[in-house]
């Protein structure tokens, strides 16, 4: 090996870590700047720069506020209750679909597989007079079960990651079952639904994370915020036209930002071997 390809080879290495660190950086500096703010007095907030740390990283009072003057506990119920529905459901109707439509061919397939398609190319805010006017003749407006199963709507992206993985699934599978005397419901509960765990788990964190994190919707259509606020609509009380503040709104951030941060910790091996099953299937 030459000495220009050594130098070549270093330098490429060099290069690749440095824009590993530079994109590191700038994804970390929000985080970083959020905490800091947190643990803020108004007075730190108002006469320093974002970056200055706070002298008293002991003092919580920023966090006890945002905790109660947003009703955080409220929030975390009604943002816990609208996040297992959703889930629930979503799995149930999607993974059922999947089935119908992969495993049964019949007149139309092929046609309610294209209106699926169809239906995800159109943007989310064309289809907002029309929702809010059915939301509305529905009386599901400030409603939490009716936010369900707005949220439960058709989730085009899940059932054609259950369709894939229905795909990948032997089809002699469901003919031994039958030869057996089950029934189309007892070979999809029993035999079926097990094997769909990684992409139940894949589906899980992207329908999770969009719930959990949903301000639209819930602000549009949950507008009691004293006893239908979400986790994210909960954070908006500290903006106001007289001024935000951004400590309480940090600190209440970061708060909205643990249960996630728990979830991850304790179920990461399941998620990662969801992922990377989903990853590899098809």
């Amino acid at each position: 090996m030459t000495f220009l390809m050594i130098l070549k080879k270093i330098v490429l290495t060099v290069l690749k870590y440095l824009s590993l660190m530079f994109f590191a950086f700038w994804a970390v500096l929000p985080i970083v700047s959020c905490v800091i703010t947190a643990f803020k007095t108004d007075e730190e907030y108002n006469r320093t720069s974002v970056m200055v740390l706070p002298k008293n990283w002991l003092n919580f009072d920023n966090f006890v506020s945002a905790f109660k003057e947003a009703n955080m506990a409220r929030a975390f119920l009604n943002s816990t209750i609208i996040l297992v529905c959703v889930l629930f459901f979503s799995v149930i109707i999607g993974t059922q679909l999947a089935y119908v439509l992969n495993r049964f061919k019949f007149p139309g397939n092929n046609i309610i597989r294209s209106l699926f398609l169809f239906a995800s190319l159109l943007p989310g805010v064309a289809m907002q007079i029309s929702s809010y006017e059915i939301m509305t003749k529905l009386h599901f407006i400030n409603f939490l079960p009716g936010y369900i199963i707005l949220m439960c709507g058709t989730d085009v992206i899940s059932i054609y990651i259950f369709i894939q993985f229905f795909e990948n699934i032997d089809k002699s599978l469901d003919e031994s079952a039958i030869m057996d005397g089950a029934s189309y419901f007892t070979i999809f509960y029993r035999i079926l639904l097990p094997l769909l765990k990684p992409a139940i788990v894949t589906v899980c964190i992207l329908k999770g994370v969009g719930t959990y994190n949903e301000y639209y919707n819930a602000s549009l259509y949950l507008q009691d915020k004293k006893h239908l606020a979400t986790v994210a609509t909960s954070l908006y009380t500290f903006v106001g036209p007289l001024g935000s503040k951004y400590n309480l709104i940090c600190a209440g951030v970061i708060i909205s930002l643990l249960p996630a941060l728990l979830v991850f910790i304790f179920c990461q091996k399941q998620i990662y071997s969801g992922l990377t099953a989903g990853a590899v299937k098809g």
